[in-house]
C-alpha cells in the first residue's frame, strides 16, 4: 500500500468584513491553521483597465520587454501588424498556433497568451 510521503496543503483564501478578521484568525489558529496576511494585491485588482484583455496586454508588454515595435514582431512571426495591433488592443483572439510564433519571437511561455 502505498502512503502519502507530504502532508497534503491547500491553499485557500478567505473573503468577507474586515471586521471580523480579528475573530476568525484566532479560530483557525485554534484548528492548525497558519494565517498569514499579505498586504499586497494581484496585478489584475490593480490594472482593472486590462480585464478581459490580459492577452493582448502579455503580448504588449513581452513586446516592450524586448524592445520591439509590432512592425519587428510581425517579421519575425509572419503575423501582419495590423493583426498584431488588432491583438493587442482586444479586437482579435491569438490563437494557439500564433501564442507558439510569438513565444518563439519574444522569448517567453506561450501559455501567457492564451
Amino acid at each position: 500500500m502505498q502512503v502519502p510521503t507530504k502532508k497534503r496543503r491547500i491553499k485557500q483564501s478567505i473573503v468577507g468584513p474586515a471586521e471580523n478578521w480579528p475573530k476568525a484568525e484566532k479560530i483557525l489558529k485554534q484548528f492548525g491553521f497558519f494565517v498569514q496576511k499579505k498586504d499586497t494585491i494581484s496585478w489584475r485588482d490593480a490594472f482593472k483597465e486590462f480585464e478581459g484583455n490580459e492577452a493582448g496586454a502579455s503580448l504588449s508588454g513581452a513586446r516592450h520587454k524586448e524592445g520591439l515595435t509590432q512592425m519587428q514582431v510581425s517579421e519575425k512571426t509572419g503575423i501582419p501588424q495590423r493583426h498584431i495591433s488588432e491583438m493587442e488592443r482586444g479586437k482579435r483572439p491569438i490563437g494557439k498556433k500564433n501564442a507558439w510564433l510569438f513565444a518563439k519571437a519574444l522569448n517567453i511561455d506561450y501559455r501567457v497568451f492564451l
